[in-house]
């Protein structure tokens, strides 16, 4: 949960409260992007983690942002949906001071050393140093909004306010601008997500802000020199190839940083950990399954390669695995709730939605979606259990007696029909289980048992119209 989610702390009782106390504390003006140089340079050196959170991007693309922080750039991300920009974009705020003072009542958040605005300025020459001073939390240096076909200049930049025009104030009087989004989060950081979504003649209102730092409103021109820092997040396909960004626009951003989906499965799996919110337990070989599915369904050239598939598809279907097992445990009475190989099945049909195809799939999403989780299933079999002897297993059934599992089979009764397994031991090791596992634990690991030796035909399966799971010879 990133700070901006939080209410907003109370600022500390000693910290100046007029422009005068503040001198005398020695408080020195810093730019939001100094700010952010100073402070992450401090962690650089002090082995701090800069951005906590986010997986997968220690080596590819924090160093490329940092990079760009350093050297005072605003930036625009590149990546397909589900990449962590918007996460990565909102932890920048955790590299700024967490309290920075501002003159008391000013729309524009500015500093009580350098007042911007005609009325903060005539406030600052008459109280003098008595200017009254407020405490910004960092938390709230953080402005976003998401491009859609309806954004307006006025939402970004400003437009005249006709009920201030109403009171008296002349037209050509500057106070008679309502100020949009930009320029109220000036002295902190502005994102705009999914920018080529902006329409170009909005667009256009942005080219003053990235480089004069001045904003027009009709017909206006304030020296308003705003002090923020500009990101962006786009995809690649609308920001490169379809060309609905303008050009100036791409040319005043100092840094383009491409993100990606995690490179590698034990960082897949790490980052379902950390995000998924489960309802059941769902062991580690579940989770590794999940991974690869998601890599396997992301790679497949029946999907459509153009619309990415998002880490919150692995992050769902790993909640949905969960709550399967949850409804097991609700509906057989079961003590705990533990998820075994079976509750997969589940995802293949709930998360279809989340999966763009190939025009030349329909009507075989739901063929394609399972196929690629059995050999999921098998490669975390392979990769989990090679080497071991699992021969146990297999006399199991070896005299035409019959395995039957499913989702709505308790742990109690499949334990009960395998009874003593030589091997389950070094089995249970190495899904990292455990000497003493619980009897859902157990019942998970056998059952993934049996599914690997099926997926490596070594076992065969049929499944009855009811759901149950039938191995056997």
């Amino acid at each position: 949960m990133t700070e901006a989610s939080t209410l907003v702390p109370t600022p500390p009782t000693d910290l100046p409260r007029t422009l005068g106390e503040l001198r005398a504390a020695g408080h020195e003006f810093r730019t939001v992007k100094e700010e952010l140089r100073d402070n992450l340079l401090d962690r650089l050196r002090s082995g701090a983690p800069r951005f906590p959170g986010i997986v997968g991007y220690d080596e590819t693309v924090l160093p490329e942002v940092e990079r760009a922080l350093l050297a005072g750039h605003d930036l625009v991300l590149l990546g397909e949906r589900g990449q962590g920009k918007t996460r990565l974009i909102r932890g920048l705020i955790d590299l700024l001071d967490e309290w920075t003072p501002c003159i008391t009542g000013s729309e524009l958040r500015e500093h009580p050393y350098q007042p911007l605005t005609p009325a903060m300025r005539r406030l600052a020459e008459e109280t003098g140093d008595l200017l009254p001073v407020s405490w910004l939390h960092r938390s709230e240096r953080y402005g976003e909004k998401l491009a859609t076909p309806d954004t307006s200049v006025g939402d970004l930049i400003g437009d005249v306010d006709p009920i201030k025009v109403a009171e008296g104030r002349a037209l050509g009087d500057p106070e008679t601008i309502h100020f949009g989004l930009v320029p109220r989060t000036n002295r902190g950081i502005f994102a705009v997500n999914e920018l080529p979504d902006l329409a170009e003649r909005i667009q256009v209102s942005l080219l003053n802000v990235l480089e004069e730092r001045d904003i027009q409103v009709r017909g206006y021109q304030l020296r308003l020199p705003l002090d923020l820092l500009l990101v962006a997040s786009a995809n690649p396909e609308d920001y490169t190839n379809r060309g609905r960004i303008i050009t100036p626009l791409k040319d005043r951003f100092g840094a383009e940083i491409r993100t990606h989906y995690p490179l590698e499965v034990e960082l897949e799996s790490e980052l379902i950990r950390q995000e998924a919110a489960l309802s059941a337990s769902v062991p580690e070989h579940l989770i590794e399954v999940i991974a690869r599915y998601t890599r396997a369904v992301r790679e497949s050239p029946a999907v459509d390669q153009r619309s990415g598939i998002s880490a919150r598809f692995a992050i769902a279907a790993t909640e949905t695995v969960a709550a399967s097992a949850l409804r097991r445990s609700g509906l057989r009475n079961e003590r705990e709730a533990v998820a075994r190989i079976c509750d997969t099945a589940s995802v293949t049909s709930t998360l279809r939605g989340k999966v763009e195809f190939d025009s030349g799939e329909e009507g075989r999403e739901v063929e394609v979606l399972a196929h690629l989780l059995r050999l999921a299933t098998a490669e975390t079999f392979r990769a989990r259990l090679a080497g071991l002897d699992l021969s146990g297993f297999t006399e199991l059934v070896a005299e035409g007696a019959i395995i039957e599992t499913g989702d709505l089979v308790p742990a109690e009764e499949l334990l009960a029909q395998i009874g003593t397994v030589p091997g389950l031991a070094k089995v249970l090791d190495r899904l990292g289980l455990g000497d003493a596992p619980s009897p859902g634990q157990a019942a998970s690991a056998i059952e993934f048992v049996l599914e690997g030796l099926h997926l490596t035909r070594r076992l065969a399966k049929e499944l009855t119209d009811d759901g149950r799971t039938l191995y056997g010879s």
